[in-house]
């Protein structure tokens, strides 16, 4: 489990496919990694299959996790969030998160507003109904707040997506990858998961 909250920033160093699936190497600048120990990349769950004392990790990613991911896209030089799992006595900053990323979205512009920026997505109209405003949602492992929740199809636009709004301020702008993101780029999404049981409890109630 993962607060979302982004700990370092790692440098994909080496890319290696496997048939179907893919192992990379990530200099994390983590110096106390444990095998078979869960590190959220970001915002994917992913095991330490190996590691040195400079805090170089492999990580394997199965066919499963590239075709529900933005992680098949990484190349070599590329940078990544990195969280290590919560323990007890961890303060959740952010929100519950798993990294079980539920899909990917788009960026769509990003706006400056101040010091800040607002910055668009479009996101599958399949995860509308577990985002409200003011809600969290987790971008590339990053805990976020929802400003603004679209409509799929509103505006002319897509009906199989909607667009999502938010504020990032200049300290998360600056320690994630938001910052080095492109319009068009892609992004792990994961949704809320307490809002996944509330529907699960009322279909099956």
């Amino acid at each position: 489990m993962f607060s979302g909250i982004i700990e370092y920033q790692g440098h994909v160093s080496a890319a290696r496919r496997l048939d179907r699936d893919l192992e990379i190497t990530v200099e994390t600048g983590i110096t106390d990694l444990a095998l078979g120990e869960s590190v959220a990349v970001n915002g994917v769950c992913l095991t330490v299959t190996a590691f040195d004392a400079a805090g170089k990790a492999s990580f394997f990613i199965s066919s499963e996790t590239l075709d529900r991911t933005a992680l098949g896209r990484i190349v070599v030089g590329r940078t990544v969030n990195l969280e290590r799992a919560v323990t007890a006595g961890t303060r959740l900053s952010g929100h519950i998160v798993q990294g079980h990323v539920d899909g990917t979205a788009r960026l769509l512009e990003v706006e400056k507003t101040g010091e800040g920026r607002r910055i668009v997505f479009s996101v599958p109209a399949r995860l509308r109904r577990y985002l409200v405003e003011k809600g969290s949602i987790t971008l590339d492992g990053i805990s976020l707040t929802l400003n603004e929740v679209g409509t799929p199809g509103a505006e002319g636009s897509d009906p199989d997506a909607f667009r999502i709004a938010l504020m990032i301020i200049p300290h998360t702008w600056d320690h994630t990858t938001l910052g080095t993101l492109k319009a068009g780029d892609a992004v792990n999404v994961e949704v809320d998961v307490i809002a996944k049981y509330v529907e699960s409890i009322c279909q099956y109630r």
